[in-house]
């Protein structure tokens, strides 16, 4: 290995190649021939990841040799074992973050369980008292400012079963429920983004626990995960209060302008709605 690294270094210096040649030459020889490396121990695609992430330092250590005088061999195994370190390590950081990551998911994926389904029958007496009035007729506004209140959890079928029941042309309610989708929107933006920061901050918490398990006989790097998993879980609490207080439903100014009515008036419909619905489901067939 000495012999061919110095004498490809001697002809780089010498003008006989360009630095392009003498890269590529020192990359084919060192995936070749792992055996006079210093890392003849590792598995030979470990070894072959590496090279290949090593290439771009092949330039520092060339340049590195011209400023020490030491011999081109010399430099470049030193920057093999120093640059193999690092490797390793990030390689560890990664493999502990995903397997931290599919941790967390297993459970989530074998006990998983759908919704249950709750039927207009269990319901059916509930749903009639919230729809109709003493007399028998159909609260349209009262029910719309509801659906339009609930609008981020309605679906396109629920609105066309509602629209039934309702006396309202399905085509009229969904564009209601896209009027207030679309002044909604940057709120809406917002809300999924915090949602998906607060995803990335819990394994983010998970990696630093399971580095931390790695690193207990290591008390300078252990105290230094420690403090970032204390500073990760205090943040990732308060990202979680602050989407707890966050109101995901439209304003009731907001309603009141799409249905075409005052805000006081949606004020007292929902107001009656919220009591009635609290009356009625103590006495609901599953409590």
């Amino acid at each position: 290995m000495e012999n061919f690294l110095n004498e490809m270094y001697s002809s780089y210096q010498a003008g006989d190649i360009d630095r392009c040649c003498l890269e590529g030459s020192v990359y084919t020889y060192l995936m070749k021939n792992q055996g006079k490396t210093t890392l003849c121990y590792w598995k030979n695609h470990d070894y072959e990841d590496f090279i290949s992430w090593f290439y771009p330092r092949l330039r520092k250590s060339i340049d590195s040799c011209a400023e020490t005088g030491m011999s081109f061999e010399t430099i470049l195994n030193r920057y093999l074992l120093l640059s193999s370190k690092e490797y390793q390590l990030r390689t560890t950081k990664n493999a502990v973050t995903e397997v931290s990551a599919w941790n967390a998911m297993i459970p989530e994926m074998y006990a998983y369980e759908e919704t249950p389904v709750y039927t207009y029958k269990n319901y059916e007496h509930v749903l009639t008292e919230m729809i109709y009035d003493r007399k028998g007729k159909v609260c349209t506004k009262r029910i719309l400012a509801l659906i339009l209140k609930c609008y981020y959890y309605i679906s396109e079928d629920f609105a066309e079963k509602i629209a039934k029941v309702i006396g309202i042309e399905k085509i009229e309610i969904k564009a209601m429920l896209e009027k207030v989708k679309k002044i909604r929107q940057k709120r809406d933006d917002e809300i999924y983004l915090l949602k998906e920061r607060i995803y990335c901050q819990f394994y983010r918490c998970i990696v630093y626990e399971k580095r931390l398990s790695y690193l207990n006989e290591n008390k300078l790097a252990g105290d230094k995960v420690k403090r970032q998993l204390e500073k990760a879980r205090k943040r990732l609490e308060n990202m979680r209060q602050r989407i707890t207080s966050t109101r995901t439903g439209a304003t009731n100014s907001q309603i009141a302008d799409i249905i075409g009515t005052r805000k006081s008036i949606v004020d007292s419909s929902l107001h009656q709605l919220k009591i009635k619905w609290k009356n009625l489901a103590k006495n609901a067939p599953l409590n």
